[in-house]
């Protein structure tokens, strides 16, 4: 990593989840030190993840996204983030078309349709692939677990509790609940994120069931903690409530920071079900330079860990 310099940066936030947009290019080599830095909101510029954005010289997907969590590891997709991602191609070009784009992750290419554009304000329907229901593939280790799983019995300090497990390119587990806060989501959240049924980690969504046409969720996210809203949580959280009988197949999701429309289209004949569909909106928070220093990340570092202990 260089010991100084310039790092150009713009933070965006799709719903209360901000994340941080840099030129894969510029950025230190030592990503996952760059991200624990940058994304720290005491001594960085504090966010959710990083999202380092590289341009393809060659085939027909032009770019492609590396994102990175504020824990420092790597995350397979972001709803939030890809529409992030979305939006900064548009600002930086200035480019006001409703053309789609197409944006390479490592689980594959998503396109976004714009569907509102403004100067810092974007809205944007994605495509998030057909969901994951099979449980090696998800990964989710259990036995006798079979797909889709739904109402898994999974073993917590808050008792056995029946768990709908899924996965939108990254796993999740979702919980449905009456009250948010007498089944303490958040300790709950991170205890589920590291049980050994998932090999990989797991997102957590704890969903209260409003009517067949809205849902209220909170997220646990695997690699951050909590967030205000989450793209693939919001899509993971509507699987679930669709394989249960709780909803129909279009569902406003309201998180704690505003809502998302997320959609899952039945398939015709014999036809399996398609793609997932999320809409939400992104806005441009802020941009500037972010100062690359090594000397004090060592103990910035440390600071960091002292305080996160003390809460």
């Amino acid at each position: 990593m260089k010991r100084s310099g310039r790092l150009p940066f713009w933070k965006f936030q799709g719903v209360g989840n901000d994340f941080l947009v840099v030129p894969a290019e510029q950025a230190p080599t030592r990503v996952p030190e760059l991200a624990r830095r940058i994304c720290d909101r005491r001594l960085g510029i504090g966010a959710d993840g990083l999202l380092l954005v590289r341009k393809l010289k060659k085939g027909p997907v032009p770019t492609m996204v590396r994102i990175i969590n504020a824990d420092g590891s790597e995350a397979e997709i972001s709803g939030n983030g890809i529409r992030c991602v979305g939006a900064y191609l548009l600002a930086v070009s200035r480019r006001s078309s409703r053309q789609p784009l197409l944006i390479r992750t490592l689980a594959g290419t998503k396109e976004l349709i714009p569907v509102e554009v403004g100067q810092r304000r974007w809205v944007f329907r994605v495509d998030m692939g057909k969901p994951v229901l099979d449980p090696a593939k998800i990964p989710f280790q259990a036995d006798r677990a079979r797909a889709p799983v739904c109402g898994f019995p999974l073993p917590t300090s808050k008792g056995t509790l029946p768990v709908t497990v899924t996965s939108m390119g990254n796993p999740h587990c979702s919980v449905f609940v009456e009250d948010f806060d007498k089944i303490g989501w958040v300790s709950l959240g991170e205890e589920i994120e590291r049980k050994p049924h998932f090999p990989r980690g797991t997102n957590v969504e704890f969903i209260k069931v409003v009517s067949k046409r809205e849902i209220q969720v909170r997220y646990w996210e695997r690699g951050v903690g909590v967030t205000l809203s989450s793209g693939t949580g919001s899509c993971g959280a509507t699987v679930a409530s669709i394989l249960n009988g709780h909803t129909g197949r279009r569902v406003r999701v309201r998180t704690l920071a505003g809502t998302m429309e997320v959609e899952w289209r039945a398939g015709t004949g014999e036809d399996e079900d398609e793609s997932v569909y999320l809409t939400g909106p992104v806005e441009l928070i802020a941009s500037g330079d972010y100062w690359l220093n090594t000397e004090r990340s060592g103990k910035n570092r440390k600071l960091s860990q002292k305080l996160k202990k003390k809460r």
